[in-house]
């Protein structure tokens, strides 16, 4: 198959501030440091996985396992730390990460916005406020103009569905929640409208399709490479009496932002597991079935299913920006990454378009409110001694890389 990126894509994605450590510019790093856990991180990230100043040899491994793409975040508040001031030493160290990926023969693949947003956005209401679209495309704008035809694919945001996620949260509940975290970042920093990507309000969501709109825009006048975006995709299914909630949320969860991606080149799915209602609701995962470090079942099927119903729903060249597992069972991971790409050759049987696919993660890192409990890697990582080791699961990924070519 040829695509735009002349080659099947496989690979490995992390995300700056998970694995970069010292973004000490960032909302999350503020809400990581508040005081008694109260911005309901378990643990700061710190000096995360040292990806920053070791991305060289890190780029060198994955290159090693026979793999041929890299999926790697900028972190704005680097490039941009105070409003309107840019730091040409942090554009120039993404452009020399890029550089190292095509040394190596790894595609460089972008995303724009991991998550985290400059700490000033944050304390100026972040991404309730209108302006914040602007801003954001103005970011894309001078990372495309440094980086330029470097880099393999562009995604403007990660998951850019994630706060609706939460769907069947009440609403008064989550004010309550938003407002006990602006509290505690408030005693930190002046900051009575403080907002971040993770915990935002309700206007949001309508700010971000126009940021994602005028970006992908900004993108296009410096380069030429295949723009798009990724979404939080889990596999939504009901039992009896659950069809009414499953199709809520399909429709505000995923099918929304499906429909935003008419002008983009690609769909970015990352998925993990399913999600099941019933005629209350959401459902916990079914009694007996086995779990991740994260809490989440063991269901690699989700996949394919999930490539199937964004490609049917948008047309579009898919993608697999995340799919793995967070486990401290390695072989548990080669088998359920050979089950995920069973179910993707499923969905490439049946005319989906799929570019490539990328695993979550390259390396063990900073998992969010989790800290750095669940490994996620195919490389596992002694943050004590920030010694690498390559897993088993990363060379059997290489090795289905080296004999598929073409996809699986």
């Amino acid at each position: 198959m040829t695509t735009p990126l002349n080659r099947f894509l496989w690979g490995a994605s992390t995300a700056a501030h998970q694995v970069e450590g010292g973004n000490v510019g960032n909302d999350i790093w503020l809400l990581e440091n508040l005081p008694d856990r109260s911005g309901g991180f378990r643990e700061p990230s710190g000096d995360a996985v040292d990806h920053y100043h070791r991305y060289v040899d890190d780029i060198g491994l994955l290159a090693g396992l026979g793999l041929n793409a890299y999926r790697f975040s900028v972190e704005w508040a680097r490039i941009e730390p105070e409003r309107g001031q840019v730091s040409q030493a942090a554009l120039d160290h993404y452009a020399r990460m890029a550089d190292a990926c095509l040394e190596r023969g790894l595609v460089p693949l972008v995303t724009l916005h991991h998550f985290t947003s400059p700490l000033w956005l944050a304390q100026a209401g972040g991404w309730d406020e209108a302006e914040a679209a602007d801003l954001f495309a103005a970011h894309a704008e001078r990372v495309a103009a440094r980086l330029g035809d470097r880099i393999g694919a562009w995604m403007t945001f990660n998951e850019i569905n994630l706060s609706t996620l939460a769907y069947d949260l009440p609403d008064a509940r989550r004010a309550r929640r938003l407002e006990k975290l602006r509290a505690a970042a408030g005693r930190r920093i002046a900051a009575d409208r403080f907002s971040t990507f993770l915990t935002h309000g309700g206007r949001a969501p309508e700010v971000l399709a126009r940021a994602h709109s005028l970006s992908v825009q900004a993108l296009r006048a410096q380069v030429r490479a295949p723009v798009g975006l990724t979404l939080a995709l889990p596999d939504l299914q009901a039992e009896p009496g659950g069809e009414a909630h499953l199709a809520r949320a399909q429709a505000e969860t995923q099918d929304r932002w499906l429909d935003i991606t008419g002008p983009d080149d690609f769909v970015g799915v990352q998925t993990y597991t399913r999600e099941l209602f019933g005629p209350e609701g959401r459902l916990p995962p079914p009694d007996g079935q086995a779990l991740t470090l994260t809490g989440w079942e063991v269901y690699p099927q989700a996949l394919g299913h999930a490539v199937t119903r964004a490609w049917s729903r948008t047309g579009k060249p898919i993608l697999v920006t995340e799919n793995g597992i967070a486990t401290d069972h390695d072989p548990l991971r080669i088998d359920y990454t050979r089950r995920a790409l069973e179910g993707l050759a499923q969905a490439r049987g049946q005319g989906a378009e799929v570019w490539g696919y990328l695993h979550w993660s390259a390396l063990d890192n900073f998992e969010w409110m989790h800290g750095y409990g669940p490994t996620f890697g195919l490389i596992g990582v002694d943050r004590a001694t920030q010694a690498r080791q390559v897993r088993d699961s990363a060379r059997w990924l290489g090795d289905v890389a080296r004999t598929h070519p073409d996809g699986p």
